[in-house]
């Protein structure tokens, strides 16, 4: 894939301005209805971010191989308080009464128990049930399958991140981007971080010389623990019914903890420098995570050194650690004249929530209020970028742009079913693990 120049992507974003997506379907105030796929904690909040943005969209169609998350998801959706603690601060910055936001959420959860779907199917029924608009939020290594699933079927999609948890997966889901862009279909790629104005502000000031050139790059993450199911297996759950209700600590379906959260500060840092590494030497482990079922395959830190196609470096650090242990993060742009995590050259005062800001421009270009917004491709290259670091870390090599695209590795599973058997890959050891 060719490297992207601060001049092509200033040129197609102005190119993509005077496309309006009311010709792909209509304009105006019109009711938007929207599936959810995937109704775990991440998913459940989209739809209500959705919602938040746009006072005209609603929930007609959720689905999730799991019975149980379907309808605790569905419970919260109607729960006044878990809407209010998402959609309060929105209201409040907009001046706008809290409780009437609320109501009008609540109020636009349409999905009536025809339109709960549990199964590996589940996408396909939600596709097809008359929705404009679908969010997937199911672990990443369904990303690509699902959706080339909604472009083929002419729906606008929001795919949260990380989009694949392998280069097969990543190339499948690059192909769909480029179809939904023939198509004009509006795609958001859930890493709100870009879509917020004090960082778009930012990445312009930075691109008319503010800070001069970018001489290194800095982005770090260091969160606590992620186990879903806290008391262990249950006795009834079959292989893969367990590693898809422990999904995190699974290669195939999570992609490693590098690939599934430190995603938002490489992809961040990628589309703030107009491009994506060329190249990424990493080192990695599992510091404290005990050779267990529960606990996988994947490590708990990585220290990644990447470098772009001008020479510039950036430091990706992340880890997950027990509780106890200091988290945070941020991202650092030093230049000559100057440094920014990436926002404070925005001026924009008033708090902003990124991830309703995310669904609102996906809503201004479907209705063509605003310019045509696809950023598939962005979290594409972030995802793959993520996906190089960590077969970095596993072999011990150096891992090329050029080795990653077109790597034939493939983790997703052939069949799929509750009870099929599965076993555990070993964790991974440099010198051992062979690069695909």
């Amino acid at each position: 894939m060719a490297h992207v120049s601060r001049r092509s992507v200033l040129a197609s974003a102005s190119a993509f301005q005077i496309i309006r997506p009311e010709l792909v379907r209509g304009a105006g105030r019109e009711k938007v209805k929207f599936g959810l796929v995937g109704c775990g904690g991440r998913g459940t909040a989209a739809a209500v971010n959705l919602m938040t943005a746009d006072p005209n969209a609603e929930l007609v169609a959720m689905g999730d191989i799991f019975e149980d998350k379907l309808t605790g998801s569905l419970r919260q959706l109607r729960d006044l308080k878990y809407i209010q603690r998402n959609a309060g601060p929105t209201a409040q910055a907009q001046n706008q009464p809290v409780n009437e936001m609320v109501q009008s959420i609540a109020g636009r959860v349409k999905v009536d128990p025809e339109h709960h779907f549990v199964g590996f199917d589940a996408y396909k029924k939600i596709i097809a049930s008359g929705v404009d608009l679908v969010l997937l939020a199911t672990p990443p290594g369904y990303r690509p399958e699902h959706f080339e699933a909604v472009i083929n079927a002419g729906k606008h999609c929001w795919a949260t991140k990380p989009i694949a948890t392998d280069p097969a997966g990543v190339r499948r889901f690059m192909a769909a981007v480029k179809l939904a862009e023939s198509k004009r279909l509006s795609v958001n790629g859930g890493t709100p971080g870009v879509s917020g104005p004090n960082a778009i502000e930012t990445r312009q000031k930075i691109r008319e010389g503010a800070l001069g050139d970018i001489l290194s790059v800095q982005t770090r993450n260091h969160a606590p623990l992620v186990l879903h199911v806290k008391s262990g297996r249950d006795a009834k759950w079959g292989d893969m019914e367990w590693q898809h209700r422990e999904w995190y600590s699974f290669v195939w379906i999570c992609g490693d903890m590098l690939v599934e959260q430190a995603v938002h500060g490489i992809t961040f840092c990628n589309w703030l420098m107009g491009m994506h590494p060329e190249r990424v030497v990493s080192s990695g482990g599992a510091a404290w995570r005990p050779r267990e079922e529960m606990y996988g395959n994947i490590y708990d830190h990585h220290d990644s050194n990447f470098i772009y196609p001008n020479g510039v470096h950036m430091h990706s650090y992340c880890r997950q650690y027990p509780a106890g242990c200091p988290t945070g993060g941020g991202n650092l742009f030093i230049g000559a004249k100057g440094r920014t995590n990436g926002n404070d050259l925005g001026s924009l005062k008033t708090p902003v929530d990124n991830f309703v800001e995310e669904h609102r421009r996906m809503m201004r270009s479907i209705r063509g209020d605003g310019s045509y917004l696809n950023e598939g491709m962005v979290i594409a290259e972030g995802t793959l970028t993520a996906i190089m670091a960590r077969e970095a870390a596993y072999s011990g090599l150096e891992i090329t742009w050029d080795m990653i695209l077109n790597s034939k590795q493939d983790l997703q599973p052939k069949n799929f079913d509750y009870k099929l058997k599965m076993g555990v890959p070993p964790l991974p050891v440099p010198g051992q693990y062979k690069f695909i």
